[in-house]
């Protein structure tokens, strides 16, 4: 069994090259509607699937992702990426805290030496770590 993960999300094609940098991804199988945005877009890692990603007409919920803190409260998904190094995590961090909202800034916790909360500027809220 895998569990399949869609980012339903505005700005698809820009955000397919912000992931595929953010997390050293490729472009797996995808489908576009007439205006070149993604209908489907699978973003792979070693080849294997991480996650989806289709456009979306829902400015409000990003709006809404982006105004929340982590003391008020965690939406009802959140997405995490275990990294093989400190380095990944890193540039990850980077990439996506660049235009989103920091939760829980870079740092080590009782169970990892490194990682973070963010969510980026297309609404997503991301735990990485390693």
């Amino acid at each position: 069994m895998k569990l399949g993960a869609t980012l339903y999300i505005k700005n698809t094609v820009d955000a397919v090259e912000f992931y595929k940098d953010a997390f050293g991804m490729n472009l797996g199988y995808n489908e576009k509607f007439p205006d070149g945005t993604f209908i489907h877009a699978e973003l792979l890692k070693d080849g294997h699937e991480v996650f989806a990603v289709s456009e979306s007409p829902n400015d409000a919920f990003v709006n809404v992702m982006l105004s929340s803190s982590l003391k008020e409260s965690r939406p009802t998904m959140s997405y995490s990426i275990n990294f093989d190094n400190e380095e990944e995590v890193r540039k990850a961090y980077s990439i996506l805290a660049e235009g989103g909202k920091v939760l829980l800034p870079i740092g080590s916790l009782p169970w990892s030496s490194c990682c973070a909360e963010v969510v980026d500027k297309y609404g997503v809220y991301w735990y990485i770590t390693v």
